[in-house]
């Protein structure tokens, strides 16, 4: 089995994720190479894309959202909001939508909706969204209520959460649309983006998702795409027959005695790479980090992961230094604050330091 070190892996993600060197590609080119750009908090989202350019372009994702419509803006992995190219949107969403946690009792006694109940709103939302006008969250629940008469479910359609409109987003039902003022719309992916393919096979979707999950964030092991995807919820053998589908794609490779896979292809770039001393901060949320996972000890030292990973799912602002992350950043009165933990070069710090305040 041929073996990699971390060293060598981070400096290959640093160079893939437009890291080092940062890169002057498009936003959608980004979101793809990235595998999906977490969206929560639209301005980490609009961050993640520019400190990966020399020169971040005004109002990139915002064109491309919505008048490009070249990117989508919806529920995806881990049920958290993402930017998605359009190209391969539908393959996230079939994969999430294997997670069925609308299956689960626990999710059933919470929402009070059964499997069958879930399939009527979401016949529902259909045909409130088949006329291809957005709908704010409020009218959308009001005129799901008028026609399934669940007006009990008033309170978790209005949610924020999004409890009962996430599957119905992995389902290709719904996404987000342009927003009014400070209130958020949905419509129907078929209606918002031109040529609208809908979801592919779920052997498909994973042979695509694994593809471009490797292509950002290898070398991986199927369990760290799991966590990536679901949290670690998928059913293991349909996880293992993922991975066995592309076969001679694959290769097993030994990262510091751990087998992991990569993409056949890429495997010779990352032998020939050499360590990165790259400096970089990196907004909150950024798919660098999330890609891990915040529990990646090659990444985040265990004893600082709760100054990333902080309560309510926040993810910090962070400071990598050699594909590592060496600590957090905020804004704080228009300078920008810094909190090492690892010494980090001064003279690289403060050129990114100056950088990232020029985006802000």
């Amino acid at each position: 089995m041929e073996s990699l070190t971390w060293s060598q892996a981070l400096a290959w993600r640093m160079r893939r994720q437009f890291l080092d060197p940062i890169g002057d590609a498009p936003a959608v080119r980004i979101v793809g190479r990235l595998a999906g750009v977490q969206a929560q908090v639209a301005s980490a989202a609009e961050l993640a894309v520019a400190v990966r350019q020399t020169s971040p372009r005004d109002r990139e994702v915002e064109k491309a959202l919505w008048d490009e419509r070249s990117l989508l803006k919806t529920w995806a992995m881990r049920g958290t909001l993402h930017l998605l190219p359009v190209d391969e949107a539908g393959a996230y969403l079939a994969l999430c939508a294997t997670m069925r946690n609308w299956e689960k009792p626990s999710w059933q006694r919470a929402s009070g909706v059964t499997p069958a109940e879930l399939e009527v709103i979401a016949a529902a939302a259909a045909d409130v969204l088949g006329d291809g006008s957005p709908r704010s969250r409020e009218e959308l629940s009001a005129e799901i209520i008028e026609s399934t008469g669940s007006g009990h479910l008033a309170e978790l359609l209005g949610s924020g959460w999004g409890t009962l409109l996430k599957p119905l987003a992995w389902w290709g039902v719904l996404c987000y649309g342009r927003s009014r003022g400070n209130r958020v719309t949905f419509t129907a992916p078929v209606h918002h983006i031109p040529g609208w393919r809908g979801l592919p096979p779920v052997e498909e979707a994973a042979r695509t998702v694994i593809r471009a999950f490797l292509g950002a964030h290898g070398p991986a092991s199927a369990e760290m795409f799991d966590a990536w995807l679901t949290r670690g919820t998928s059913r293991k053998k349909e996880l293992r027959g993922w991975f066995a589908a592309l076969g001679d794609e694959l290769t097993v490779v030994e990262v510091e005695g751990t087998p992991m896979y990569v993409l056949t292809d890429h495997l010779a770039e990352m032998h020939a790479i050499e360590p990165t001393s790259a400096v970089r901060l990196l907004g909150g949320f950024d798919q660098y980090v999330l890609g891990a996972g915040t529990s990646a000890t090659y990444v985040l030292p265990a004893e600082h992961r709760a100054k990333v990973s902080r309560q309510a799912g926040w993810i910090s602002p962070v400071v990598i230094h050699g594909g590592r992350v060496a600590g957090v950043w905020a804004a704080k009165d228009g300078a920008i604050e810094v909190t090492a933990w690892e010494d980090v070069p001064e003279g690289s710090l403060g050129a990114e330091t100056a950088r990232l305040a020029a985006l802000s």
